[in-house]
């Protein structure tokens, strides 16, 4: 249901059940799924692909060119999943040469004043509070919860179901299933209460925190550790997952958190 007031390019492609209040604008190149509602004064641009059921609050500006002097006009996109909620004022930048998108996963959470710049990947399940900022090409895994005010430097990476807390500054690749506090930015346990709320049991959260232990906790360089990890911690996917993410990280992951800090 198309408001009279609300402005849709005739090349845009729209479910026939979405709801567009007024004052939004829809540019040409655009797709959106069934059962989505685009708030008022929404502007989405050439190249969103946006999926079902979704809720754009309003002010939100999706798929805008990206703020990096290296785009020449390529055509990009920016994919939105199923079930998730752009509140408001938030902006979602398109892709560059480099990944030639910028993907928000399914049932995501990205609240007011959040920016998303070109070229990230967000997962599935993530949550971000207010004012959170991507800088370009950063990488977030499944379920990864930041706390309002965190900014993430380009080329980061964030590993599935971590917690960053509010007003942090993310220089360096954020290890799976850990808490992130401090400045600057350092390990201060396992997300257990996120880790419980996604259905892992008590064996499990205690497996994760024996191999960061190893890695955190007993001076070992991230080689040596992930060598001992490997070599004594029984094969399992979260392990894998650990020894996978340090060995890929390319920025380095941050550090162990120690009182002469």
């Amino acid at each position: 249901m198309n408001q009279p007031l609300a402005y849709v390019h005739p090349g845009a492609k729209i479910a026939k059940n979405v709801v567009i209040e007024p004052f939004t604008t829809i540019h040409n190149n655009v797709t959106i799924g069934e059962g989505t509602w685009i708030g008022s004064n929404v502007t989405i641009m050439e190249g969103a692909r946006i999926g079902k059921n979704c809720n754009i609050f309003p002010g939100a500006v999706i798929s805008a060119p990206p703020q990096d002097l290296k785009y020449q006009g390529e055509e990009t996109t920016v994919q939105i999943g199923n079930n998730t909620t752009i509140r408001e004022c938030a902006t979602i930048n398109k892709g560059t040469a480099d990944r030639m998108k910028t993907v928000i996963g399914n049932n995501c959470l990205i609240m007011a004043y959040c920016h998303i710049a070109h070229d990230c990947f967000v997962s599935d399940g993530c949550i971000f509070s207010n004012d959170s900022t991507l800088a370009g090409h950063v990488t977030i895994g499944e379920n990864v919860v930041l706390a309002g005010m965190v900014a993430v430097h380009q080329f980061v990476s964030i590993g599935k179901h971590a917690f960053v807390t509010g007003g942090s500054l993310v220089r360096k690749d954020v290890p799976p299933f850990v808490k992130a506090a401090r400045e600057p930015l350092s390990y201060v346990g396992i997300n257990s209460i996120g880790l419980r709320r996604r259905g892992f049991q008590s064996d499990k959260i205690r497996e994760i925190q024996n191999i960061y232990r190893i890695l955190y906790q007993r001076n070992y360089n991230n080689s040596q550790a992930a060598s001992i990890i490997e070599a004594e911690m029984e094969a399992t996917p979260e392990r894998d997952e650990i020894l996978q993410f340090i060995r890929d990280s390319q920025r380095g992951i941050m550090k162990g958190y120690f009182s002469s800090n």
